[in-house]
């Protein structure tokens, strides 16, 4: 369960942020942002939270094109970094999203709900579609494309993490059960084993 979990991802990704800071970003990872912000403004939606938030790279992009943006995190390492940029962000998990039910326009979600297993993901998923206004917008992304949950022995992090990569069909069903599914992107990578799927998701 999440809560099993919790602890060891947190003391890993406290460790990690100096690399985090030093990586290139991707060129379809800034495509994919790219795509769900203009959306945002084709909708004219202001108020987004970035859930694992990581060093807030992503949250500054929003922040610096005039998005309201909170960013959290379970690490309070990663938080630490993220308000040295210059963003409202707090030290928080997927299960204690401590906010007013449809406080936001919009959720943006890149490569941080891998790390919840499928038991609770279900819960996670409501959680927050109930920080959403109604028609409210979520982009939801990670590696998968199969079907595999533990922790991943080849992970060069110290403290190894648990990853939950699901398939295509089972992305979608968790996915149509709490949103309507706007768009499905599958990017491939290096890693043939995996891919990349990227959703754009509206609340009810």
């Amino acid at each position: 369960m999440y809560h099993q979990v919790i602890n060891e991802l947190r003391n890993s990704y406290d460790q990690k942020v100096a690399e985090r800071e030093a990586r290139d970003f991707i060129t379809w990872k800034a495509a994919e942002r790219g795509d769900f912000l203009a959306i945002l403004q084709s909708e004219r939606m202001h108020k987004l939270l970035d859930v694992g938030a990581g060093t807030g790279l992503h949250g500054k992009f929003f922040q610096d094109k005039s998005l309201e943006v909170i960013c959290t995190d379970l690490s309070p390492n990663m938080v630490a970094c993220c308000r040295e940029k210059g963003l409202r962000a707090y030290a928080m998990d997927f299960l204690n999203l401590d906010f007013p039910a449809e406080f936001f326009d919009a959720v943006f979600a890149m490569n941080c709900l891998l790390h919840v297993p499928r038991r609770d993901l279900a819960h996670v998923l409501a959680t927050i579609r109930g920080l959403l206004r109604p028609r409210g917008l979520f982009y939801w992304g990670q590696y998968g494309g199969i079907e595999q949950e533990g922790v991943y022995e080849d992970d060069h992090y110290t403290l190894k993490r648990f990853f939950s990569f699901l398939t295509d069909e089972q992305i979608k069903d968790y996915a149509t059960h709490h949103f309507e599914v706007l768009s499905f992107n599958s990017i491939d990578l290096e890693d043939d084993e995996i891919h990349y799927q990227g959703m754009v998701l509206r609340s009810a």
